[in-house]
């Protein structure tokens, strides 16, 4: 028997459709398994894949299963911004203020501001610096240079993200990843901008585990705000730009509201329909 899902595909992080990061949304997903989410987001072949449900705990308005081609995630942001956006398109009504997403990390807050949506960053599971040995490793896979390395810290909020601080924009820019060399690890670059004009603050490049560079990743761009604003290197809200060496234009928007960080952008419609399996 044949069953038809409602089926979207948005693209989050962008002002402009086409230039953020893509995400296949596929709702009523009650009535798929574990394994044929994993085949779906196999088939669609984008960085994350992701499935609504009714939720299990009564203080969310959903709840999402989030899946890479290779594995299920229990957090990741564009999936976040883009399951709410599309949640909110079918008609959702949040039950308060904010919307609440239940998700292998708990319960995740969205903030909806100016157009864009914001989640509220989750607790780090693992943070701190990394260690030395750790820090020449990833700079060696990455073709930098020590002298280029500021700092390094674990920013994983479920991933597994570790993330390098770099000098410059320009040696952000001239890393060329060598994925045997990282070994399925899932690497974020950051770097401050420094020139005027540009519309953003910071830079961030982002390495998958699966061996290619993700357009914009807002799971990264949570952990490395917690780290920049914790450490002093960023002092207020900033936007942070990803995917340009990919020919897109995200736009990463990230606010301080006492402890909490928000972390957002925009998400524009692209494909609307309904899928069959």
């Amino acid at each position: 028997m044949t069953n038809v899902f409602p089926f979207a595909q948005v693209d989050v992080f962008s002002e402009q459709a086409s230039y953020g990061n893509p995400l296949a949304v596929v709702a009523d997903a009650e009535r798929l398994d574990q394994s044929q989410m994993a085949q779906l987001a196999h088939w669609t072949n984008l960085s994350e894949t992701c499935f609504l449900l009714h939720p299990t705990d009564d203080g969310a308005d959903y709840c999402v299963r989030i899946f890479t081609p290779l594995q299920e995630l229990p957090f990741a942001g564009h999936p976040t911004l883009g399951a709410c956006h599309v949640w909110l398109c079918q008609g959702g009504q949040p039950q308060g203020e904010d919307v609440v997403q239940q998700c292998g990390a708990g319960l995740i807050h969205i903030r909806r501001d100016q157009g864009r949506l914001y989640f509220c960053a989750p607790p780090l599971r693992r943070s701190g610096p990394l260690d030395a040995d750790m820090i020449d490793r990833i700079a060696a896979a990455l073709g930098l240079q020590d002298a280029k390395v500021e700092a390094g810290a674990w920013v994983d909020n479920g991933p597994g993200w570790a993330a390098l601080l770099l000098k410059d924009r320009q040696t952000l820019l001239q890393a060329k990843p060598d994925y045997a060399a990282l070994k399925g690890m899932r690497i974020g670059l950051v770097a401050p901008v420094g020139e005027l004009g540009h519309g953003f603050d910071f830079e961030v490049r982002a390495f998958s585990a699966g061996g290619f560079e993700d357009p914009v990743t807002g799971s990264l761009n949570a952990g490395i705000a917690q780290w920049l604003l914790a450490d002093g290197i960023a002092t207020g809200d900033y936007i942070a730009a990803q995917g340009t060496l990919l020919g897109r234009k995200g736009r990463v928007h990230v606010l301080q509201d006492g402890a909490d960080i928000w972390v957002g952008g925009a998400v524009q419609d692209g494909i609307t329909g309904t899928l069959k399996l």
